[in-house]
């Protein structure tokens, strides 16, 4: 997972406690447990911030006394993917509860076997289509969706304002609404201004952007690898590095140097999925420029999200499935939401007040809610991802980071791109 959820490091929960019985307004669902009277305890592994906070997880003990919740949190994505895929060839060693990264799915589908169907009537319809998918193998629902990151634009008004641009949100958006030559047309402009920042981040995470755009970008349905063939491939990788000579600050996503430039206005613009306000608001806390407009080239675009999965290794399947069902219904994603920032993946959770009317403070209040309901509304296509889906993609990226580091060319980053590629087998 090294571009669908961000993995600086989050305290780690030592020993991992259980948490506290105490009462809370948290709404909840009484999907019964399969045994409401044998004391057990339910091991919830997640990685980074879901939002599953000790108050909401002992509202679930509260309706389920019998059942105790502990949670163990990864210190980042990457470990728990690691931890994943070491205890699932080991046959055991797996929380009861398992959270997976939406980019770990491909290759967890070739493992559907292992894992519990947690369809059901009560879950049934819950997401859009799209997201169901992504959860879906062998026939069966192994994947009950959390979050996901509808994309919107995230933009320095003080920049925008400098290069005598609008910097309302809604002049924002309109000034960006088109295809991805519009959005590049306008960091010309924006470039010529001379303001001494640049229009956008990186190649890189432009790019990422872009291909979520396509459902078969990379990858046939069949898992074929179409990426060294596929003219739309080769025209974003151009067309973006193109961009990038005059546009891009240059600096790779997750770098220290990105995150200093996000705080120092080395970039007006970045492409900004729900979960990255965290991030923004995180690595430059000092800023009161930023803003975010309901836009995204070409539409929309899905960057990002998880699930939870009940491996079959464990002790208490029907229990976990039970509490999984519970912890992604529209409420608990809600209360999520309220937690962490997490956006819903519930289409219930989009009438909620909660949601509708969140606003934030760091980001001029913008109408957070409502931006990112229109913006999950706008996602229409979602990329097929295979088992070399995460490989193709590193190949390209790193191909995408040689250029803009200046040590190739385009040609010649292609062909090594191509290259690479094609070494995967």
């Amino acid at each position: 997972m090294k571009f669908s959820r961000r993995t600086t490091a989050v305290a780690a929960i030592a020993g991992a406690a259980a948490f506290a019985i105490i009462a809370t307004g948290c709404s909840a669902s009484t999907t019964p447990a399969a045994d409401s009277s044998k004391p057990i305890t339910l091991t919830l592994a997640t990685f980074n911030n879901f939002g599953y906070s000790d108050a909401l997880l002992a509202s679930y003990h509260k309706l389920h006394p019998n059942v105790t919740v502990v949670q163990n949190k990864a210190a980042t994505s990457d470990a728990a993917q690691t931890n994943m895929f070491t205890k699932l060839a080991a046959g055991s060693g797996l929380g009861d509860i398992e959270a997976v990264d939406g980019d770990w799915m491909p290759k967890l589908r070739q493992y559907s076997s292992k894992f519990v169907d947690l369809a059901s009537a009560d879950n049934k319809g819950r997401y859009s289509a799209w997201k169901t998918a992504g959860g879906t193998a062998g026939g069966k629902v192994i994947g009950l969706g959390t979050d996901i990151g509808p994309e919107a634009i995230c933009y320095r008004s003080d920049l925008l304002a400098k290069a005598g641009m609008p910097t309302d949100p809604a002049d924002v958006a309109k000034l960006l609404t088109g295809d991805w030559d519009n959005y590049f047309a306008v960091g010309d402009k924006f470039t010529a201004a001379k303001t001494g920042a640049a229009w956008f981040d990186s190649a890189g995470a432009t790019f990422q952007g872009l291909a979520n755009q396509y459902k078969n970008f990379y990858e046939k349905n069949d898992g074929t690898v179409i990426a060294t063939s596929n003219p739309d491939v080769k025209k974003a990788f151009y067309s973006v590095l193109a961009a990038s000579k005059t546009s891009s600050s240059h600096l790779p996503e997750w770098t220290n140097d990105w995150a200093s430039g996000m705080a120092n206005g080395a970039y007006a613009t970045m492409l900004c999925p729900a979960w990255m306000l965290g991030v923004i608001a995180g690595d430059s806390p000092k800023v009161t420029g930023w803003n975010i407009a309901s836009v995204f080239p070409n539409g929309g675009g899905n960057w990002g999200g998880s699930y939870l999965t009940v491996p079959s290794q464990g002790k208490h399947t029907a229990e976990a499935k039970a509490f999984a069902d519970w912890l992604t219904a529209p409420a608990q994603q809600i209360s999520a939401f309220k937690t962490a920032g997490t956006f819903p993946s519930q289409v219930a959770a989009y009438t909620d007040p909660t949601l509708t009317g969140a606003t934030n403070e760091f980001f001029n209040n913008a109408a957070i809610g409502k931006i990112f309901i229109d913006r999950a509304k706008a996602v229409k296509v979602t990329p097929f991802k295979g088992v070399k889906y995460s490989a193709v993609m590193t190949a390209v990226q790193n191909g995408l980071t040689r250029v803009e580091s200046g040590s190739q060319s385009i040609d010649d980053s292609w062909t090594q791109v191509v290259s690479d590629i094609k070494a995967l087998g």
